[in-house]
């Protein structure tokens, strides 16, 4: 490392880590990331630092790999009927739960049932809304799961039907919300069934021991199928919100690993890029701003639109992010799933903001209530609100107070549209621009902004009927459209560049991949 980053590095983080140095053994892999999880019930589990936890103890009828595409899981093959609609599945023998029960076809029904529940809260329930009558049973318009297209033959045969051919469907077979989960347990301990005692998992790992906001202990699950090729016998997954704190795991040698985007300090962006074992590569993820729509004066598309046309979305990737991230005109990082090209959306335009401004009554800003922006305590997101800021006031003549919260506070604010504009991201979870395009949709869990247009949701139920890849494509182009120009109900700035710290020449499995996934079971040591 630099003489540079040697001082840059904060010798009170160091020092505290020093105080605070674990006395147990040093598990063999030791990862950090930006937050505590918000939960690990892979039903419930929508962001990306929960998700990391839930999959490596769940593991669905496929698993991701190191390359970030599905491959068998507890399924060794399965079948796919001549018109791509009826899926069959084939279970391996010998797999079971941690308490020794064998996983059968029907926890896969019972799970994806648990999923679909309203009750249940699962904000990725619609990414099974492609299985036949799936949608109609999770919005209680046909309360009958037998109508639901998934049914166990036996034991170890579960047959799925879906609405219409789904080319990534198998990528969703691998995602955390269709994972078996231990229905049982979850019956005898309500929500406490997440705690170490009384987990049952199936997956590559066992959950030994977890201390909020200090750390989560992994343990290799000796009797998952797969186990000889599990190399980490242990992972110990550390929170870590300050990236000059985190920087100093690393750098110490207190952790191997660190993947969160927010983990890099605006400040040495330039230095840590020279260093060898900092590595970047492209993936499917936008970052952007979700406007609350259904709270003045943002309920008015005008105002929106003035907003998003007085950001210079170049000016934020060439001074604060620096990591030759492009710049995002759509939603959608183009290329995405069949060469998928997003729309040109709202560009810099001050005077036409200003104009959009005072036709809805603000004329240079007067009149227009203070509004609040909301972002996460990572060094990266606070200078881009700074920048945001900046932009709005000279643009537009309004002023926007900075908030900050907590991931957990954060996400629920979101959920609760507590708020008037917030930073978010998305990571494609399977490579299609549906995965991007759904979010939207008025019935979405995911939407959090408010949004809702019937001509939105025609054009993804049309997109999601339609085989032919241009006229897809095409009417994503049309939704795309709506959401980001005519309506503006979010801002895109740019698409993500993934970022991985680690030691190549020692770490295997940790390279960068589209949907940046990076399961544990495929890490190990040269």
């Amino acid at each position: 490392m630099s003489s540079f980053l040697r001082v840059s590095v904060s010798l009170l983080g160091v020092l505290a880590l020093m105080a605070c140095a674990p006395e147990k053994q040093r598990a063999d892999l030791v990862f950090i990331q930006s937050a505590e999880p918000e939960t690990i019930d892979p039903a419930v589990a929508s962001d990306q630092v929960s998700i990391r936890i839930s999959t490596a103890l769940f593991e669905g009828l496929c698993r991701g790999t190191a390359e970030g595409t599905p491959e068998p899981g507890m399924a060794e093959r399965w079948d796919v009927s001549d018109d791509k609609k009826t899926y069959t599945f084939h279970l391996r023998s010998g797999i079971k739960w941690t308490d020794g029960r064998p996983v059968v076809a029907e926890d896969f029904v019972q799970s994806w049932r648990r999923a679909l529940l309203p009750t249940t809260g699962s904000d990725y329930a619609n990414l099974m809304f492609v299985i036949r009558g799936a949608r109609a049973f999770s919005e209680e318009t046909d309360k009958d799961f037998s109508h639901v297209g998934v049914k166990a033959v036996d034991d170890r045969t579960l047959q799925v039907e879906l609405e219409n051919p789904t080319p990534y469907f198998i990528d969703l077979c691998a995602f955390v919300t269709l994972v078996p989960v231990p229905l049982a347990t979850i019956q005898k301990h309500d929500t406490a069934w997440m705690k170490p005692n009384n987990i049952v998992s199936n997956g590559a790992y066992i959950l030994e021991e977890w201390r909020l906001d200090d750390y989560i202990r992994l343990k290799k699950n000796p009797d998952y199928w797969d186990a000889a090729n599990v190399r980490m016998a242990t992972v110990e997954v550390k929170p870590a919100q300050d990236a000059n704190t985190a920087l100093n795991y690393f750098y110490t040698g207190q952790c191997d690993l660190l993947m969160d985007k927010g983990m890099v300090p605006p400040s040495l962006t330039q230095k840590l890029k020279s260093q060898p074992w900092f590595h970047t590569g492209p993936f499917l993820g936008s970052w952007f701003i979700r406007i609350n729509n259904t709270k003045p004066p943002f309920n008015d598309a005008r105002v929106r639109q003035a907003f998003a046309l007085a950001v210079d979305k170049k000016r934020i990737v060439e001074k604060i992010t620096q990591l030759g991230e492009p710049v995002a005109h759509g939603m959608v990082p183009p290329g995405t799933g069949e060469n998928y090209q997003p729309p040109p959306g709202l560009v810099l335009n001050a005077q036409r903001a200003r104009d959009l401004l005072a036709q809805a009554g603000f004329p240079g800003g007067k009149g227009f209530p203070r509004v609040e922006y909301l972002y996460m305590p990572l060094p990266i997101e606070r200078s881009i609100a700074i920048e945001l800021q900046s932009m709005w006031q000279q643009t537009l003549g309004v002023t926007v107070n900075l908030t900050k919260q907590e991931q957990k506070v954060w996400l629920k604010s979101m959920r609760d549209l507590d708020d008037d504009m917030c930073r978010s991201s998305w990571v494609g979870d399977y490579n299609d621009p549906s995965t991007f395009m759904d979010l939207f949709t008025s019935t979405n869990g995911q939407n959090r902004t408010g949004f809702k247009s019937a001509a939105y949701d025609g054009l993804i139920a049309a997109a999601a009927a339609e085989v032919d890849v241009a006229k897809r494509n095409s009417i994503f182009q049309q939704a795309e459209t709506l959401l980001i120009s005519t309506d503006a109900a979010v801002i895109p700035v740019y698409h993500y560049v993934g970022v991985q710290f680690y030691h190549a020449d020692k770490l295997k499995g940790a390279q960068a991949n589209l949907i940046d996934d990076h399961p544990f079971r495929c890490m190990s040591w040269k």
